[in-house]
């Protein structure tokens, strides 16, 4: 039987599914590791905590779904952005991992800054400004800090380079991955020679640049024997853990758009051609489909409901804890008994600054409106209205850019709640789709696999076979005047506020 593996390597879990060539879900199994915090800023792990979290993760799917050496597996990976790994010329890695939000290299991002500015690193790279989490920034560190791990480094591999060596003894990346690296140029999808200067390595120490869903090469004899699987095993290229979830909810074409509500909320819009913001605030990454771009962004999602839910819904959290129900799930139905707009109360979720377009690290919670006959309900509403206006505001940006949103796709924790949903397709006008798969990523990595291995001819072919609708949520127009106010009064008071932002801690 032809299998399919989508692994994707989280931030602090792995997690890894097994499907069939039609997108059915056979086996999924889930491994959570802890970070290294050393010293202030510093975050790490080491490269054998996510091997073995792949090791028992594939021995756990193997219980669920019995693999057998007949059996023609492939395999590919939805990584983590920016994680980097040391490894010497036979492999082995020289020290911890350093995991994309460590923050260490400060003033290495400074002096890239001022090297190059901020203006070049957007339009070679795609990313609005240097920053310390950029491997560049990273490899610069080590040069200045650990001289000695720099003079013995082989190669410099991101977190999916690493896996495809470990596991087949090859050096592959490819462009979703790398394109956040400082070090590799989104246009012309070349290493960028002037920086690899600067930050004093040669291009012979990263991994060759492939397109996602490329064969790379079989599994080493010696590592099917340590996982016990048979023979045919094909690694493939993967893509960055939000262009593989895009793909996992069928966002493969211009027009669409997916968000992606966890702690953050991540937006995802292919577009055909390079398209830079002239404001500098929207970055550009690569897509995981060849010669197709994607605007990308972070910016504040569901950390603001989870902070509410923890403060001031032990009850539901109560009931949650002695029955089947989520306490999230009890939080929407109390929304959902509140009008459209929260009767005039409204909220900035920016418990930890703003990301695109707003960017304001100093931007703070704010609650505006509320009065007596304001209920507990009416906040956790006020809170699905929030997230559903960023999702306006950045495709206001993008409409500026001349990128039209004709459809969303959701995934993440935040699509499970249908009154969410239908908040954000009021808000924005648009139709918003979830899907059934509840392993977006990994079906997003394994789909790219199928690709590789010419299970499909394409990738829209995998999405059909692979991807079903669940739900399918259209604006009401009955909601359209009260969210045009209620959306016209959050850019007003985030604009009004900045003073006062600027002036807290």
């Amino acid at each position: 039987m032809k299998l399919l593996i989508g692994l994707d390597l989280g931030t602090t879990a792995l997690k890894i599914a097994l499907f069939d060539n039609k997108g059915g879900l056979l086996a999924v199994s889930t491994q959570e590791y802890s970070l290294m915090t050393p010293k202030v800023n510093f975050v790490e792990e080491d490269a054998e905590v996510y091997w073995k979290a792949f090791c028992d993760g594939l021995a756990d799917l193997k219980t669920q779904y019995p693999i057998t050496a007949q059996d023609s597996v492939a395999l590919a990976i939805s990584a983590q952005g920016e994680t980097m790994i040391c490894i010497d010329k036979n492999g082995r890695p020289l020290r911890n991992a350093i995991v994309w939000m460590d923050n260490r290299a400060v003033d290495e991002a400074k002096e890239m800054t001022e090297r190059f500015g901020d203006d070049t690193c957007y339009q070679v790279t795609g990313q609005v400004s240097f920053e310390p989490c950029w491997p560049a920034a990273k490899i610069l560190w080590i040069k200045k800090n650990e001289p000695e791990i720099f003079r013995q480094t082989y190669k410099y591999l991101l977190i999916e380079d690493y896996f495809i060596y470990r596991m087949t003894g090859l050096f592959a990346t490819e462009g979703s991955l790398v394109c956040s690296s400082a070090y590799w140029n989104i246009t012309t999808k070349k290493y960028w020679p002037e920086m690899l200067e600067f930050i004093g390595i040669k291009e012979e120490q990263l991994a060759p640049v492939r397109e996602s869903g490329e064969a790379v090469g079989r599994m080493l004899p010696e590592i099917r024997a340590e996982l016990g699987l048979g023979e045919d095993i094909t690694i493939c290229t993967g893509a960055l853990d939000q262009a593989a979830g895009a793909i996992g909810v069928g966002n493969v074409h211009p027009g669409m758009f997916s968000e992606n509500i966890g702690s953050a909320l991540a937006i995802c819009v292919p577009v055909a051609e390079p398209t830079f913001d002239p404001n500098r605030k929207m970055p550009l990454h690569y897509f995981a489909i060849p010669d197709m771009y994607m605007m990308h962004t972070f910016t504040t999602g569901g950390m603001a409901l989870r902070w509410f839910r923890d403060k001031f819904c032990q009850d539901e959290m109560a009931v949650a804890a002695i029955s089947t129900e989520d306490a999230y799930d009890l939080m929407g139905k109390e929304a959902d008994s509140v009008p459209a707009g929260a009767e005039g109360l409204l909220m900035l979720p920016h418990l930890s600054g703003s990301l695109a377009p707003d960017v304001n690290a100093k931007a703070k919670g704010v609650w505006f409106g509320f009065t007596m006959k304001h209920t507990k309900a009416h906040f956790v509403r006020a809170i699905f209205e929030a997230v559903g206006y960023i999702l306006q505001r950045n495709i206001d940006t993008l409409s500026k850019m001349g990128i039209e949103v004709n459809e969303i796709r959701s995934l993440g924790g935040g699509s499970k709640s249908a009154v969410w949903s239908q908040i954000k397709s009021d808000i924005t006008g648009k139709r918003l789709l979830t899907t059934k798969s509840k392993e977006a990523a990994c079906l997003g990595a394994a789909i790219l696999a199928g690709k590789a291995v010419g299970i499909f001819d394409s990738i829209d072919g995998a999405v059909d076979s692979m991807i079903d609708i669940k739900t399918v949520f259209d604006p009401d127009p009955e909601n359209k005047e009260v969210y045009g106010e209620g959306y016209e009064m959050y850019r007003r008071l985030f604009s009004d506020l900045t003073g006062c932002f600027d002036q807290t801690m």
